[in-house]
């Protein structure tokens, strides 16, 4: 925990995905940082507490830890960005005893922005009730965070997680503020697409369960800030009896070995979902269409980028 011995203002919560809702938070934390002159502290959770109690039934997350750090890093708002983990203890701690330690020893809360449907503490007894109590004995305020709303219903990454169900990148890219993207390490695959003349770099997922499936358009950003554009499926390559889901991009014009790099893709249009063909004749045969596709959308959509 840093040491703020003035005091700081404090928000938390999951912030899986980093959406719009989020990010209205983050500014309505960072105004009371500002107007008080003291630092913004986030609080965040590595595991999800919903992975925690539910091992056996994993979330299709929208952002890893170190996703949801970068994307809250870059909004420029945060002063120490605090990942507590979910563990046994933490999860049979009692919510006065959070308060007390963590928000009041710890960082020394002034002002703490929270969802008014937030739940933490053993037994998700503490709320937001419970906290403005606290606030109220201890001297520090509580304000509810503003909900965010967009086409008349609120941002979450519930909502998120629907569009993308149903390869809606579009609804969900609108919801998040920026293209839906998952990031991970060019990895060595079974080199299966060179062989069928599409050479496929393979993002290694670390994932148990992903928020989407099927073939898109997508854009792949290097670690040097290069962009590449290009086609990909993600899901378990039925035709082939893959089992494990894996991310693989087809880039356009391209020909560097980015094995080992950490690499970003964009997810920007849906073309079909994964099926399971007959042969690899019938699957280079769609591979072929889905890429003629795929440059047919970015011409339309996207001529001058590249």
């Amino acid at each position: 925990m840093p040491f703020l011995p003035q005091g700081s203002v404090v928000t938390l919560g999951n912030f899986d995905g980093v959406h719009l809702g989020h990010q209205a938070v983050l500014q309505q934390a960072a105004s009371h940082a500002r107007r008080l002159n003291l630092p913004l502290v986030v609080l965040i959770f590595e595991p999800l507490p919903r992975e925690f109690f539910s091992p056996d039934a994993p979330v299709a997350r929208l952002t890893r830890l170190r996703e949801r750090v970068a994307f809250i890093q870059a909004l420029g708002l945060v002063d120490y960005l605090v990942v507590l983990r979910f563990n046994p203890e933490l999860a049979h701690m009692a919510a006065p005893e959070f308060i007390q330690k963590i928000l009041v020893d710890a960082l020394r809360v002034r002002q703490c922005v929270i969802g008014d449907d937030f739940r933490f503490g053993h037994g998700r007894q503490g709320d937001f009730a419970l906290l403005r109590t606290w606030g109220a004995a201890q001297g520090f305020a509580v304000e509810a965070a503003n909900t965010w709303l967009l086409a008349g219903a609120r941002v979450s990454s519930t909502r998120i997680r629907a569009h993308l169900a149903e390869r809606d990148v579009a609804g969900a890219a609108r919801l998040l503020g920026r293209p839906f993207t998952l990031c991970g390490r060019v990895i060595h695959g079974d080199k299966r697409g060179r062989l069928l003349g599409f050479p496929t770099a393979n993002v290694a997922l670390h994932r148990r369960l992903s928020p989407l499936r099927g073939v898109f358009v997508v854009a792949l950003q290097c670690p040097d800030g290069s962009r590449w554009q290009g086609v990909a499926n993600i899901g378990t390559r039925p035709t082939v009896a893959g089992t494990d889901a894996r991310l693989e991009v087809h880039l356009f014009d391209f020909n560097q070995d980015i094995y080992g790099r950490l690499v970003r893709v964009e997810f920007l249009h849906a073309l079909r979902d994964e099926q399971k063909f007959n042969s690899l004749a019938d699957l280079t045969a769609q591979i072929t269409h889905d890429a003629a596709a795929a440059r047919a959308w970015l011409a339309a959509h996207l001529p001058h980028s590249g």
